[in-house]
């Protein structure tokens, strides 16, 4: 399993901020007791941080962009299958292409670790 360590942090970012919100919550509703207090809480705390969430786990500013065809020629070994190109990542951009480079899933895999090896965060 490959981690986007991107996401994560940003959702335990998310995690600890509300914290002080909910802790608010139940402050200013103790008088109605501890449970209706945290049910009322994390109904709030459910209307914020689900839009939050939401953008951390779907946002494609997030993640890195890959683009997929069929039938293609692979650039590297000439193979017609599948292809991958990587779009768009941290630090790469190729997203103006005029001559896209598909590579079959082993010449992207290839591909994708030289990458890695150059300072591209996939």
């Amino acid at each position: 399993m490959q981690i986007n360590f991107k996401r994560y942090g940003l959702y335990l970012v998310r995690w600890q901020l509300s914290t002080p919100i909910l802790a608010l919550v139940l402050y200013y509703l103790a008088p109605i007791g501890a449970l209706w207090a945290t049910v009322v809480a994390n109904l709030i705390g459910g209307l914020i941080f689900f839009w939050v969430d939401r953008f951390i786990f779907t946002s494609q500013v997030l993640a890195a962009q890959w683009e997929v065809r069929e039938e293609i020629r692979c650039v590297d070994c000439g193979r017609v299958a599948r292809g991958y190109r990587l779009v768009h990542a941290e630090n790469y951009d190729r997203s103006g292409d005029d001559e896209p480079e598909f590579r079959c899933e082993e010449c992207s895999k290839k591909k994708s670790e030289e990458l890695r090896k150059r300072g591209i965060k996939l």
